[in-house]
């Protein structure tokens, strides 16, 4: 098994991720969605969190073995970070959606040095939008951000395209075509049920469910 079913199995033993089809979920955003992700739930199992934290671990010192600062991802990813700097002996930091709107007005929360190499950690990857606005800001306070590590990503091709405009490095432990696969070869999802699922990621925002 790869690793990135591994994980992927993981996220599925805690129901951090939910698979519908009959019952699609609904995203903030309006879309209609046969999968929904919720990493804070692995927070609470104690052997599946420290699995994930030192895979985020292995996946920020090979692939980013310059690093000299990590910066958690409001609120989901903050949690996630700050394990992952405690184990790897790293400055942390994460960033807020907005400013805070009283005290010092931070959007950055933190002590950091203009030019550190910082890595982003995710807990989720879905448009990418979020992720951008979140190394936006650091970089626009003098950041030198090298790359991206996230849990689980729906590898929506938007994503993909804007990673790859901004120049941004990033890695993901499991995605969808691999959580997808994996509930295939177990028999919770069937061979036409696959090919449904996997549409969905090509168009997510028209996609309506099974009619």
């Amino acid at each position: 098994m790869t690793n990135e079913k591994v994980v992927a199995e993981k996220l599925l033993q805690v129901n951090a991720v939910k698979l519908s089809l009959q019952n699609p979920f609904t995203w903030a955003s309006g879309w209609k969605s046969p999968i929904y992700c919720d990493n804070r739930r692995v927070l609470s199992f104690p052997f599946i969190r420290d699995y994930i934290k030192s895979e985020l671990c292995n996946a920020v010192f090979e692939k980013f073995p310059d690093a000299e600062l990590l910066a958690g991802v409001a609120t989901a990813g903050i949690a996630w970070g700050a394990m992952v700097a405690d184990q790897l002996k790293l400055p942390y930091i994460y960033v807020r959606p907005k400013p805070k709107e009283h005290g010092l007005g931070n959007q950055i929360e933190g002590f950091y040095e203009k030019g550190q190499k910082t890595v982003v950690i995710e807990d989720l990857v879905s448009t990418g939008k979020s992720s951008m606005q979140v190394v936006d800001v650091l970089k626009n306070e003098g950041l030198d951000v090298i790359g991206m590590v996230s849990i689980f990503t729906y590898g929506f091709p938007v994503a993909a395209e804007t990673f790859a405009k901004a120049g941004l490095t990033y890695y993901s432990l499991t995605d969808y075509p691999s959580l997808i696969e994996l509930a295939t070869d177990k028999g919770s999802v069937s061979a036409g049920e696959q090919e449904i699922l996997l549409k969905w990621r090509d168009d997510p925002a028209n996609w309506k469910g099974v009619l």
